[in-house]
């Protein structure tokens, strides 16, 4: 996804993301009775979270994309930065939102037997930023806040970090993002315990990395993942696909977070077709729990 720096310029880019894209009078729930895994629920396998990342459904409001999600059956979402409320509930997702507003909205998960765990990927642009992304984090009981912070940030951001008992997760997006290597994220870890890596396997395959290697190289520092599978390797440009119909060698990629104990959230975050997608989603999902099966 793309990196967003604060809510307000995030809400600039929702509103370009979303001209021309309408809202889903169902809900937002595409069901797909065929191919929707009821059995999912969480995800959690072998130690492993299966979750969304909700810049997947971007052109629809939260709460249809948690309906998206919640028929694909996965209880587990990374949301963003500004995307539309939804459900009644007025606003947008963000560090913002008024007191009753989060309430109204912890309600709705509530309700669906779903949580946030994480949010990202955000770039605060100083401290009260950072803190408020915090609080919002511990509110809803978030583990991990996925960002890519500015290098004069570190010292600070891994102070917070533990001081709310929130990791911090470094993205990877392609270049010229400065953390397009995991040697960039390795930087940014040292002498900072609450700073650890989101491994956007996509990504790293579109900077011409190997993703079992990056994820090597970081070995017991990875908090979350972003799931997906692109269609070229070696391409900063390159179209996402069906998770395990693309270029990255995903037995091997689960194979080697096995080894290292993984036991975060793998987050799915399929770009590609973003209002007629949740069929290729619920594709990921069974993929997803094919693998972690075999890990057992």
């Amino acid at each position: 996804m793309k990196r967003l720096v604060s809510p307000g310029l995030a809400l600039l880019c929702l509103f370009a993301l979303s001209c021309g894209s309408n809202e889903n009078t169902n809900n937002g729930a595409e069901t797909n009775p065929a191919t929707a895994d009821t059995t999912a629920n969480s995800g959690s396998t072998a130690g492993f979270s299966l979750g969304i990342q909700m810049w997947t459904f971007r052109n629809f409001s939260l709460a249809d994309a948690l309906n998206k999600s919640d028929s694909a059956g996965v209880k587990n979402i990374e949301a963003y930065f500004g995307q539309k409320l939804g459900g009644g509930l007025n606003g947008y997702f963000d560090s913002d939102m008024p007191g009753d507003t989060r309430t109204k909205l912890k309600q709705l998960l509530q309700s669906k037997g779903m949580k946030i765990v994480a949010i990202g990927v955000i770039s605060p642009t100083d401290s009260t930023e950072w803190r408020k992304a915090f609080d919002l984090a511990k509110e809803f009981g978030m583990s991990c806040i996925t960002a890519e912070p500015n290098k004069k940030h570190w010292d600070m951001v891994d102070k917070m970090a533990g001081e709310y008992g929130i990791k911090i997760a470094i993205h990877d997006h392609p270049k010229p993002s400065p953390y397009s290597s995991p040697d960039s994220v390795l930087a940014a870890m040292q002498g900072h315990p609450n700073i650890g890596a989101c491994a956007d396997l996509g990504h790293w395959a579109r900077n011409g990395l190997n993703p079992v290697e990056c994820l090597k190289k970081l070995d017991g520092h990875v908090y979350g993942t972003h799931l997906k599978d692109i269609v070229k390797f070696d391409d900063t440009k390159a179209a996402d696909t069906i998770v395990g119909k693309g270029v990255i060698d995903f037995p091997a990629v689960f194979a080697e977070l096995k080894r290292q104990n993984f036991n975060g959230m793998m987050s799915i975050e399929h770009e590609s077709n973003p209002d007629h997608n949740l069929p290729e989603v619920i594709e990921t999902v069974k993929y997803y729990h094919n693998q972690v099966a075999k890990q057992q």
